[in-house]
C-alpha cells in the first residue's frame, strides 16, 4: 500500500522530491518503494533522469488502475466513520434461549430504540457456536469451566443451581434427604451442561459427587422446566429459571443446605485491539441487564 501511494504521489506531483515532502518520507525511501514495485511487476513504470520523470506506457495504464483502487479504499475507510463513533450496522449475536427469554428479550426493543442506526440479528440456540467461522460478533455462553481460546471472555453473572421438582413428584417418590439419595430418583438431564451425568454437592469441608440417571435427556433448559412442572422427575437447574415457579408453588427445592455447581455466564467475542461502538453498546447492555458478575 505504501508503494502504491508513493507511486501515485510521484506521478501526480511530477517529482520524487515533492512526493518525499508530501508523504514525509526520505528521498531514498521514495526511490526504494518505486524500485520494489517495478521489481515485483517486472516492468518499468517511470522513466527518470536527474532532471525529469515521465510515465512509460505500462506506467500510464497502471497509474489509471491504481488511482481507482486507492480512491475506492479511501471511500471504504470513510464509510466506516459513523460506525466508529456511534453504534450502527448489523450486530450478530448467539445466545442461549432460556437465559435470553428469562432476562434479556423484554429489554431488547428498548436497547434498539436507544440506538436507531443499529440492527440486531439474534440467534437463540443452546449449542456452542464457532464465533469466527459462523460470523458472529458476540456469543453469550454459560460454562462451568470456560476453555482457553483466542477469544475475549467478559464475565457477566453467575448462575447458582438448585435441586427441585414438582410437589406431586415428591409426594410419589419422596424428598431426598441427602445427595446420595438422588441416585435413586428419575433425574431429568440437561445434555449441554458440564454436569450431565454427575452432580457435585458441597457442605463445609465435605464434597459429594453423585452419579445420576434418568429417562429423559434433553438439550433445552425450557424443556427441562416443562418436564419438572408435569412432575416427571427432579433436576439440578439454575435458580433463575425456576424462581417464579417456586414462588408460585409449582416447584419445590430440596437439599437447600448443600451448595451445588455454579455456571458462569460470559460474553465472548473475537480478540481485537478495537471494540467497535456497536459491540461496546451491547456489552454495556448485557452488563446492566445480567448483573455484572452477581450471583442469581
Amino acid at each position: 500500500m505504501t508503494a502504491l501511494r508513493v507511486f501515485r504521489q510521484a506521478v501526480e506531483l511530477g517529482s520524487f522530491a515533492e512526493a518525499s515532502r508530501q508523504l514525509r518520507l526520505s528521498p531514498a525511501a521514495i526511490s526504494k518503494n518505486i524500485n520494489e514495485l517495478e521489481a515485483r511487476l517486472s516492468v518499468r513504470l517511470i522513466n527518470r533522469t536527474t532532471r525529469r520523470m515521465s510515465l512509460t506506457e505500462a506506467g500510464t495504464l497502471y497509474y489509471q488502475r491504481v488511482v481507482r483502487i486507492l480512491d475506492d479504499l479511501d471511500d471504504a475507510d470513510r464509510s466506516l466513520g459513523p460506525l466508529q463513533h456511534q453504534p450502527g450496522g448489523l450486530l450478530r449475536v448467539s445466545a442461549p434461549m432460556t437465559l435470553t427469554l428469562t432476562r434479556l428479550s423484554a429489554a431488547l426493543p428498548a436497547f434498539l430504540s436507544r440506538h436507531p442506526h443499529l440492527s440486531l440479528d439474534l440467534q437463540l440456540e443452546d449449542r456452542r457456536v464457532d464465533i469466527i467461522k459462523e460470523g458472529y460478533d458476540l456469543a453469550i455462553r454459560g460454562s462451568d469451566n470456560l476453555e482457553d481460546s483466542s477469544l475475549i471472555a467478559r464475565k457477566l453473572m453467575t448462575l447458582r443451581h438448585v435441586v427441585c421438582a414438582a410437589p406431586a413428584y415428591f409426594e410419589r417418590h419422596g424428598r431426598p434427604q441427602s445427595p446420595a439419595e438422588i441416585a435413586k430418583h428419575n433425574c431429568i438431564q440437561f445434555t449441554l451442561s458440564g454436569h450431565v451425568d454427575e452432580w457435585l454437592f458441597r457442605k463445609a469441608d465435605r464434597s459429594v459427587r453423585v452419579p445420576i440417571k434418568g429417562r429423559y435427556r434433553v438439550a433445552s433448559s425450557l424443556a427441562v422446566r416443562d418436564a419438572l412442572r408435569t412432575g416427571f422427575g427432579l433436576t439440578l437447574i439454575p435458580w433463575l429459571y425456576v424462581q417464579e415457579d417456586v414462588a408460585a408453588g409449582r416447584l419445590e427445592t430440596v437439599l437447600d443446605d448443600w451448595s451445588t455447581v455454579e455456571t458462569s455466564v460470559y460474553a465472548v467475542y473475537p480478540s481485537s485491539r478495537y471494540v467497535v461502538p456497536k459491540l461496546r453498546a451491547f456489552l454495556d447492555f448485557l452488563i446492566a441487564e445480567l448483573g455484572d458478575g452477581r450471583e442469581t
